[in-house]
């Protein structure tokens, strides 16, 4: 009974695996393919060739306009003393060196320092992520975001680190300063940030910032605490301290530079920048760099209507223009050669062939 029983059941027919008769399943949509010829690809590169090296001239000789002097300070000394030796024996020290530079022509206009970093990572994924953006924007919570870790806690004190983070635990701390003639130039500290990050990424708790961070330890690279960061300007302190939000900007690439200070022009010696002549680069070195092979630079830069001096957009647009300019005379030599060869084969199996 049971063997009759499943003879007589239907076996269920298999499903086709042939996709359903659509013009999309069956692809038989409409399409655009361009055909490449030589009277369509010739003149394209000649065009963009035309056009990028012009623009390429002009990009350079703007950039060309702002003037630029670098201080690598990397193995500054003082005396008998190396600077860079000196922290890898007595990590956590100051060391203070000078050195003596001359500015070959006029800074005209408004003049920026920067700093300079060579092998330096800022972009590895585990350093970008380490911060706390809700203590950032002022919101202190005694358990700082996971992504800090193993920032995120003094060991010491047991206190939650304000702000805590790989990014802020290193934050750059050589103290540079000029003098000219004996008396020292003075820098502004402040309008070196971006103003769109101080007015929205980065906000001090409300109240009184030294009862807020009492709670709080300051980062164990750090030798000053976030409330003191700038003695001279109490609003220069805390997370909105302009030395602090340039740093968090991490950069993209390992060797970099950040806006450090502003020349002061609202002195008449200065209102019109710097002059040509001997000036002096006083450093305060407590940034140490050798463990890891980077090096550190002082530059001193005017702006152009580019912005800083950066000669490598201008470069790139004449480099394109002048391989697409080749591309299209080799193009063409090899169209009109192939093209006459095949004139030749026409005559050649036609003999007979007349012209009037």
């Amino acid at each position: 009974m049971s063997t009759q029983h499943a003879e007589n059941e239907e076996i269920p027919a298999q499903k086709s695996k042939r996709p359903s008769d659509s013009a999309f399943k069956q692809q038989r949509l409409p399409a655009w393919q361009p055909v490449l010829t030589a009277r369509t690809v010739l003149p394209t590169f000649f065009v963009i060739g035309v056009l990028f090296i012009p623009i390429g001239v002009v990009l350079l000789h703007l950039s060309n306009t702002a003037n630029e002097h670098i201080i690598d300070y990397t193995w500054c000394g003082n005396g008998n003393v190396n600077c860079s030796d000196y922290l890898e024996k007595n990590p956590g020290g100051q060391c203070n060196c000078a050195i003596n530079f001359t500015l070959p022509k006029d800074f005209n206009g408004v003049v920026y320092m920067y700093y300079g970093l060579t092998n330096y990572y800022q972009n590895h994924r585990r350093y970008v992520k380490s911060r706390d953006d809700e203590q950032l924007l002022g919101h202190l919570s005694q358990t700082p975001s996971s992504d800090c870790t193993p920032f995120a806690i003094d060991p010491d004190t047991n206190k939650p680190i304000a702000p805590c983070g790989a990014i802020a635990n290193s934050l750059f701390n050589d103290s540079l300063s000029l003098s000219h003639a004996g008396s020292d130039i003075k820098l502004l500290k402040t309008g070196i940030a971006w103003p769109s990050d101080k007015r929205v990424k980065f906000r001090n708790p409300e109240g009184n910032l030294n009862v807020s961070l009492q709670d709080f330890a300051k980062p164990l690279f750090w030798q000053k605490g976030l409330a003191d960061l700038d003695p001279e300007n109490p609003e220069n302190n805390g997370f909105q301290n302009e030395d602090l939000i340039v740093w968090m900007r991490t950069a993209a690439l390992p060797s970099f530079r950040k806006l450090y200070r502003r020349l002061d022009q609202t002195e008449a010696t200065y209102a019109k920048g710097l002059k040509a002549g001997d000036y002096t680069l006083n450093v305060k070195y407590q940034y140490p760099v050798v463990s890891f092979d980077g090096t550190k630079r002082m530059i001193l830069s005017t702006t152009s209507v580019l912005g800083g001096k950066n000669p490598f957009l201008g470069i790139a647009y004449i480099v394109v223009g002048a391989i697409c300019i080749t591309l299209g005379l080799a193009l063409l030599f090899i169209h009109v050669r192939c093209s006459r060869s095949s004139n030749m084969e026409m005559i050649n199996v036609n003999p007979h062939t007349q012209y009037s």
